[in-house]
């Protein structure tokens, strides 16, 4: 794949499919910068296993959810290496119980995490992307916020949020040639599907058409096509990456 840019912030981006992505970008040739917002020896690993392969990476740590942080580092960022050309935002938590026992604050904050800190990124990006008059981000929604899920009313209302919330932008950014698109990823195997009964997963794998759960360069390689040049005349879009799960 082609890329215009050389570089890509990815929020959330130390483990799980967040470092996925950071090292398929870098095989790309992109300097990848690895956010993390807890664990530093986490990201200060995916860098080192990133550059022992020969690709470029930087370990920036901030709470995403964080506005005056997610500020100074792209600020940062751009001091460093003179444009932010992608972003993809993936940052973001789960706090699952059923509506009637959920609590204000156990909406808010997975609110606050997922939608808010997305909103952030993509402004901040918009600003410095409609400057260099190109630009790309990536907002890494689910499945959960196309077709809902008991137990999970605050995860549904973030990831559904973060879909319309890409498509305004999308419109915002493209008389300055900026393109937002989502991904909505299915059961993809992660920490957090390791930890499913053996029932629920099988009820979802007889569920899902291609009979299988996704895997994290799956959803990888399609953040990078929509990031890359070969999706130039793309934005607004949500790609689906499910197996089939949801049409």
């Amino acid at each position: 794949m082609k890329f215009s840019g050389k570089n890509v912030l990815i929020t959330g981006s130390s483990r799980g499919i967040g470092a996925e992505i950071a090292k398929t970008l870098a095989e790309y040739g992109l300097k990848v910068w690895i956010n993390y917002r807890s664990k530093p020896e986490l990201a200060d690993a995916l860098q080192n296993e990133i550059q022992s392969l020969g690709g470029k990476a930087a370990v920036i740590g901030f709470d995403a959810s964080d506005e005056e942080a997610f500020i100074q580092a792209i600020s940062t960022i751009v001091e460093s290496d003179g444009e932010l050309a992608y972003l993809v935002n993936n940052a973001g938590i789960t706090n699952d119980k059923l509506a009637l026992r959920m609590k204000m604050e156990d909406f808010t904050s997975v609110l606050d995490a997922n939608l808010k800190s997305c909103f952030i990124g993509c402004r901040e990006a918009l600003k410095i992307m409609s400057k260099q008059r190109k630009g790309s981000v990536v907002n890494i929604a689910s499945i959960i916020g196309e077709r809902g899920n008991a137990g999970q009313t605050n995860y549904a209302a973030s990831k559904g949020g973060m879909i319309a919330m890409t498509k305004s932008f999308a419109y915002e950014g493209a008389s300055r040639n900026v393109r937002f698109n989502s991904v909505t990823p299915g059961f993809i195997q992660t920490e957090m599907t390791e930890h499913l009964k053996p029932e629920v997963k099988d009820y979802y794998l007889q569920s899902i058409p291609l009979g299988r759960l996704g895997n994290p360069r799956e959803i990888a390689e399609s953040v990078a096509f929509l990031l890359s040049d070969g999706a130039s005349y793309i934005t607004g879009e949500t790609l689906k990456v499910n197996g089939g799960l949801y049409m």
